[in-house]
């Protein structure tokens, strides 16, 4: 199932970060949780959660920026996340990554013009017995081949 987004709204953005605001640890949740809501973490969010926290700009942006899996804009309707860790490179995963480029039309990181998928690189998911592995809208999915990332490709595209 896609997940439908809100539109960046700074009020409900506020209220996101003053519901989470008072929990230990608060800014991976907050940034979690704007994610969760608009499908990315927008800039003039990080402000707002500095005030909430007080920290300065700069700490929230490390840790926005640490953190792979939050994002600047929105991504596509769908997300394929191709393992580019070490035992998927060795099974093959190169090749499979530069095959789903090549049928997207995109390099890993982007998203196609349509918005429909968004192609990312993603450093581990677990499955190094049944490299090469991705990851579809949050579904693992191992032991790929040529076939099994032209499926992904195709069942992203819908």
């Amino acid at each position: 199932m896609t997940p439908v987004y809100e539109s960046w709204d700074a009020a409900r953005g506020a209220e996101i970060i003053a519901e989470h605001s008072q929990m230990e640890g608060a800014t991976l949740p907050i940034l979690h949780a704007l994610q969760e809501a608009f499908g990315y973490v927008p800039e003039d969010a990080i402000p707002m959660i500095a005030s909430a926290l007080n920290l300065s700009r700069a700490e929230v942006y490390g840790v926005f920026t640490f953190y792979h899996d939050f994002r600047a804009k929105k991504a596509g309707r769908h997300v394929l996340k191709l393992c580019r860790a070490e035992a998927c490179q060795a099974a093959g995963g190169d090749a499979l990554a530069a095959r789903a480029e090549a049928k997207l039309g995109i390099a890993l990181g982007h998203t196609t013009a349509d918005e429909r998928v968004t192609l990312e690189p993603i450093y581990c998911l677990g499955l190094c017995a049944t490299a090469p592995s991705a990851m579809i809208d949050g579904r693992l999915v191992g032991r790929l081949d040529e076939a099994r990332i032209d499926a992904l490709v195709s069942e992203a595209q819908r």
